[in-house]
């Protein structure tokens, strides 16, 4: 297996990608990220939606397993509807063997985070990456991907399947999520940013509970600085 940047794939001729899959390689993974182009070019990703797609498909015909990455919060508060359509459109046009999520975190350390201190970027917070996740999910149509949320920084991690008969499997937990009352979203949030739950259905543990309303008082944790919370905690499993 390899990791590729869409960039380099794209560049690579069909020829040579037969080649390459000839002498082994029978599994790529490719940090999509997004393929709306107002999010690619603000990030300096150095590739376009078309690119993403043109790289996407190249690995496939190759007879190459292909796992694309989609990174909810990418597009920040501005751009968060697009980075949700546009990726699951190109998404539906290259039809990877796997889409695995990858929450934004911004550390300190990263460019973005000048961004955001200099207001140029509004970070999504987790109710809004929530939606986001749920808005695409429920636009990948017309493909067999197996969706994963193999990563510490979601939301969720039970949010997975084999697309189309497990979508509504898949979605469920955002759903349930979305349907709770604010401090029961926020309960949640707490107690999975602090690794004390690993799925919403952790939210009716007995055991698990009190241990969430502990760290909720303990951080202080309101309504109003949930968000603000979630997003240092985040930085620490970096």
């Amino acid at each position: 297996t390899s990791y590729a940047r869409s960039h380099s794939i794209a560049r690579i001729s069909a020829t040579d990608m037969a080649r390459i899959a000839a002498a082994g390689l029978n599994r790529i993974h490719i940090g999509m990220e997004s393929a709306a182009d107002e999010v690619l070019e603000f990030i300096k990703k150095g590739v376009d939606k078309q690119t993403q797609i043109v790289a996407g498909k190249k690995v496939k015909e190759a007879g190459i397993e292909l796992s694309e990455y989609f990174m909810p919060g990418l597009g920040g508060t501005e751009f968060s509807r697009q980075n949700a359509l546009e990726t699951a459109d190109a998404l539906n046009q290259i039809d990877p063997d796997f889409i695995r999520i990858r929450t934004l975190a911004i550390p300190e350390q990263v460019e973005l985070f000048a961004d955001v201190q200099s207001g140029n970027f509004t970070p999504a917070g987790d109710l809004q990456m929530a939606e986001e996740l749920l808005l695409l999910l429920n636009n990948l149509q017309g493909i067999t991907s197996t969706v994963k949320s193999d990563h510490i920084l979601n939301l969720f991690q039970e949010v997975e399947g084999r697309l189309p008969d497990d979508k509504e499997q898949i979605t469920a937990p955002i759903r349930n999520f979305l349907a709770l009352k604010p401090e029961e979203q926020l309960l949640y949030m707490v107690g999975r940013r602090t690794g004390i739950f690993s799925r919403l259905e952790d939210l009716y543990d007995a055991e698990l509970l009190p241990h969430a309303e502990k760290a909720r008082v303990a951080y202080r944790v309101t309504l109003d600085n949930v968000e603000d919370f979630a997003a240092e905690m985040m930085k620490r499993f970096i």
